[in-house]
């Protein structure tokens, strides 16, 4: 038995074109996941606000506030054409590109990296817009190259890449340089480059991670206790392994873990560590299930397309989206070095949530049926 809609398949309104053409599955995973992280938000945030000496609440209003604005984003973007998407990406990283300027002149200082800078009274990361931006606006490029081979696409995408790669190791963000790397890079393997090209790029991103590791201090310091950890400080990985074995299989229950209290990134980069001591392993294997889910979908929707944008754009997308599932997720259990990445979706922020909104917006875009709405081109 079907389940009833209200919005009827005749409908010919932006609303009933964009209900009936976006992929459903895909669309309710997404909004599990977001759930998810609702219920971690109120698990973990009210000790932070309280040892930051705010309201018990402020925080989590300021998550439900950019997680609102984030749907809103999402379901907006969504509902836009394809050539509007190119479009509107092409703007928002011109203005990433102009942020990023900005931000070494006036940007704030966090832990030796300038990545923040207020826009209206609101701290803004514009290397976190740039990311979806950037992936689509290249595969418009590197797509357009193997149309019309007189058009150097791909050389022109490289620009883009050395230019957002340039600000970002000016502030310095190594681990942001490495993600739209390895978005470029799969978005050039995907699109046919040849193998002796893909090596020499293999090549040079090992470089680039060597010269990090010699002449960046906070990503030697990173490596350095990950590969010996009596060399530093690790008590932040250290609490969220014992968070984890404190949880168990199914935790200790909601409220009642104690790293919330003592790890200071219990509501970023290690909210994990508290789902884990509160939910358990269960309920951790079920979040990854449903990240994996989500990229899976995304996947399998595309490569039955045979727009060679849709193609690019959307994997690109993904990529940055489980990449950066996988890097929060293995590094809170320390099988790899900390790196501030966020749990998508979960982890407290602002700029992150608004900037996922937006990429997964269009992935959604990017993936609907064409069957009834003829707009992919």
């Amino acid at each position: 038995m079907r389940m009833k809609t209200a919005i009827a398949r005749t409908d010919n309104s932006v609303l009933g074109r964009w209900w009936w053409s976006v992929d459903h599955f895909l669309l309710s995973t997404l909004f599990v996941l977001i759930g998810f992280g609702i219920v971690l938000s109120f698990c973990a945030t009210p000790p932070i606000a309280e040892r930051l000496k705010l309201d018990t609440y402020f925080l989590i209003r300021h998550q439900m506030f950019f997680l609102t604005l984030s749907i809103g984003v999402m379901i907006g973007v969504s509902m836009l054409s394809p050539q509007t998407i190119r479009r509107l990406s092409c703007l928002v990283l011109a203005a990433a590109f102009v942020l990023l300027i900005l931000v070494l002149a006036h940007g704030s200082e966090i832990k030796g990296a300038s990545r923040w800078i207020r826009v209206f009274g609101v701290s803004v990361q514009p290397s976190e817009i740039a990311k979806p931006a950037f992936a689509v606006v290249t595969a418009w490029l590197i797509s357009l190259g193997k149309k019309d081979e007189k058009f150097r696409g791909t050389l022109i995408s490289l620009g883009v890449f050395v230019v957002l790669g340039a600000l970002l190791i000016a502030q310095p963000d190594f681990g942001m340089t490495a993600t739209v790397g390895v978005i470029w890079g799969t978005e050039l393997f995907l699109s046919g480059i040849s193998q002796k090209a893909m090596c020499a790029l293999g090549a040079a991103g090992a470089v680039g991670s060597c010269c990090a590791y010699a002449f960046i201090p906070h990503v030697r310091s990173r490596v350095d206790r990950f590969i010996a950890p009596e060399t530093g400080d690790t008590f932040q990985l250290t609490t969220a392994l014992e968070a984890f074995k404190n949880g168990g299989f199914v935790g200790r229950g909601p409220g009642e873990g104690v790293v919330k209290n003592i790890l200071p990134d219990a509501h970023t980069d290690f909210i994990m560590a508290v789902a884990g001591e509160e939910f358990g392993l269960l309920f951790c294997l079920i979040v990854t299930a449903v990240f994996a889910l989500i990229v899976l979908r995304g996947f399998y929707l595309i490569f039955r397309d045979k727009n060679l944008f849709t193609l690019l754009a959307v994997s690109g997308l993904l990529v940055q989206f489980g990449m950066q599932a996988v890097v929060n997720i293995a590094s809170t259990l320390g099988m790899m070095p900390t790196k501030g990445m966020t749990l998508p979706f979960i982890s407290y922020g602002g700029s992150s949530l608004v900037s996922l909104g937006f990429g997964m917006g269009m992935v959604l875009a990017l993936t609907r049926s064409t069957n009834s709405i003829g707009e992919k081109q």
